[in-house]
């Protein structure tokens, strides 16, 4: 998953640049026109795109080459484009009660959002949010457990992961797992201090805080939000939980009923994933049919020789069979594809776009996996996007919502079928009864399923949070309520109030919304429908792969073109004929696997 460029860009900066205006008429001197209001977002425009510029390259240098100095510089610009952007939004206000054209209007709107955390006016705290954001992501980047002793072997985020993905010993996965998140207690002051920092500078906007300025972000009101995402959760709800039922069942007879209960939470180190938000590094103990189907990717991916950077070449070629434009030569040299080993790196995957015309990249650290492969198409989905938008303001180049730009590259991903995978070379036989159906079925659900509560509990924490409703001294217990209650998952080790478990995931230290996930976690198989539809795809949803539908990419792309610059509803509507988000999609394309864990699961006592 990744930062895109108007939440992260949003982060970029510049240095002296002014929005301009008419400062006579701020003061008061004269009432402001809508030509006027037009002229400053014009303005605004031509600066942002140079000052996100600026900053985005500093981000870059950062996540790539992580050292004292990089921190540094990263919170300077952080901290300019803070200033132009709260000179900016203040200026802006003295355009209130126009009456605008919708462009103008929007992009007033836009501008009052575009930044995650918004910094206080004074400029003593700006500069503290600033270098308190760059310490957090820091401290995560460089993160690695030395053992007990602190003498090592120290082992960073991503040797602790193999661990909990390819362990099966208990001690083994424990210490893995509480060894991570010994990184995160360090950040726990400073994120105290972020949501200080972050909610007086959301007040100064006009919002009561800043969960408040993210639920913002949705062409609905913010309370109306609440409700829509609490319909979409009860729609998936009664899936996830058949799903948690089957793999607790599965998991206890591999480590007995007294480490995993029959009617209780999951420890959440046994699950394969360093946060328990997908689960698809189990499927060999959890395979519906031992052998039904050759979905060994991983092991074709080493067989064949696939590095880095042919498996990316293999995420493009199937954006190209769409009529998507190629990606520009500087992709391939200036993108971070694999962990180098002189410097710390932010290895956590993400798609940058650093100048809003072309200069875009992916940063990961890319292993010969299948997981890597599906990362690679989502990374590659919001690069595609970016291209596809390019041709817009800057305050216009964003998904229709967050949720869209996730959506589009698993979408495309969804069409790695196995039909697919066997026309790429990468397996030899395809499934030959509804036993492979099952199996593929159940190795997508661990990804897509497993992670929905997740998704949805991450904001609901923070939101409370930034309200006040979860105070500092609550923080880990509430956040460990939150899972169990959604999740069913618990802690395997008794934790307390010195931890700081939630800075453990990315997306915490570095302030980035994750709503989006949840949402395009639905939106995915929306879009994967309606373009199964435009390819003229018979049969079952599950077994639809859009590879080589000319049809297809041009819908997808038209709905890209609008970039943010209408409400998302209409986006919507291009690409699958509804504006309204909808888990139906995703409820057809599982309905085999579905209709399969509710006969495994008789019996059993399922919830926690």
């Amino acid at each position: 998953m990744s930062k895109h460029k108007w939440i992260l860009g949003v982060l970029l900066l510049a240095a002296c640049a002014t929005p301009g205006g008419n400062q006579a008429s701020h003061r008061g001197e004269s009432r402001p026109t809508p030509e006027e209001a037009k002229a400053f977002v014009a303005r605004v425009n031509r600066d942002l795109k140079e000052l996100w510029t600026r900053e985005a390259t500093a981000a870059w240098v950062k996540a790539t080459y992580i050292t004292e100095d990089t921190d540094r510089l990263a919170a300077w610009a952080r901290e300019e484009v803070m200033a132009y952007l709260s000179r900016a939004v203040e200026e802006s206000k003295r355009f209130d009660g126009l009456e605008l054209d919708e462009e103008t209007a929007r992009a007033l709107w836009l501008l009052r959002l575009s930044l995650p955390v918004p910094a206080p006016s004074d400029p003593e705290k700006r500069s503290e949010l600033a270098m308190v954001e760059s310490q957090m992501e820091s401290l995560y980047g460089r993160g690695k457990w030395c053992g007990p002793t602190g003498e090592g072997p120290c082992r960073d985020l991503g040797e602790l992961s193999e661990v909990l993905a390819r362990s099966r010993n208990w001690d083994e996965l424990l210490d893995a797992w509480v060894g991570w998140r010994t990184v995160s207690p360090p950040m726990r002051a400073l994120y105290e201090r972020n949501v200080e920092l972050g909610n007086l500078g959301a007040r100064e906007m006009g919002f009561a805080d800043v969960g408040e300025l993210w639920r913002s972000g949705y062409d609905m009101d913010p309370e109306a939000l609440r409700a829509e995402v609490e319909r979409l959760w009860e729609q998936v709800k009664p899936l996830y939980e058949e799903l948690h039922c089957y793999v607790r069942a599965r998991l206890q007879k591999v480590y007995g009923e007294d480490r995993i209960p029959s009617d209780g939470p999951i420890p959440a180190h046994v699950l394969g994933n360093m946060w328990a938000q997908d689960w698809s590094n189990l499927y060999p103990l959890l395979e519906p049919f031992p052998g039904q189907g050759d979905l060994d990717v991983d092991a074709a991916l080493v067989r064949q020789g696939y590095d880095a950077l042919r498996m990316t070449k293999l995420g493009e070629q199937f954006f190209l069979s769409l009529g998507f434009d190629p990606l520009p030569a500087t992709f391939w040299t200036r993108s971070m594809f694999t962990q180098p080993r002189d410097r710390d790196v932010v290895c956590h995957a993400s798609a940058w776009d650093l100048t809003g015309e072309g200069d875009i990249r992916i940063k990961m650290c890319i292993r010969p996996t299948e997981e890597d492969l599906i990362t690679i198409h989502h990374e590659l989905g919001h690069n595609f996007y970016y291209q596809k938008y390019n041709h817009l303001p800057i305050l216009f180049q964003g998904g229709a919502h967050d949720g869209f730009h996730e959506a589009v590259g698993d979408a495309i991903a969804l069409s790695i079928t196995p039909g697919y995978l066997k026309q790429v070379g990468l397996i030899d036989h395809l499934p030959k009864d509804d036993k492979g159906l099952i199996n593929f079925q159940m190795k997508m659900a661990l990804q897509k399923i497993a992670f929905l509560p997740f998704g949805k509990l991450i904001d609901q924490w923070r939101w409370d949070v930034f309200a006040g409703k979860i105070p500092p001294e609550r923080y880990n217990q509430s956040w460990w309520e939150l899972r169990e209650r959604y999740q069913g998952i618990a802690s395997p080790v008794p934790r307390s109030e010195e931890d700081f478990d939630p800075g453990a995931k990315y997306h915490i230290p570095a302030n980035v919304p994750y709503l989006r996930y949840f949402l395009a976690h639905i939106l995915q198989f929306q879009f994967h429908k309606a373009m199964c539809e435009a390819a003229g795809h018979q049969g079952i949803l599950a077994d639809c792969s859009v590879f080589g539908s000319k049809e297809a990419g041009e819908k997808l792309q038209a709905m890209l073109a609008l970039g943010q610059s209408r409400p998302w509803p209409d986006a919507l509507e291009l690409l699958t004929g509804t504006r309204t988000m909808d888990a139906g999609p995703l409820l057809e394309y599982f309905e085999p696997l579905r209709n399969w864990l509710q006969e495994q699961n008789q019996g059993q006592t399922c919830g926690w």
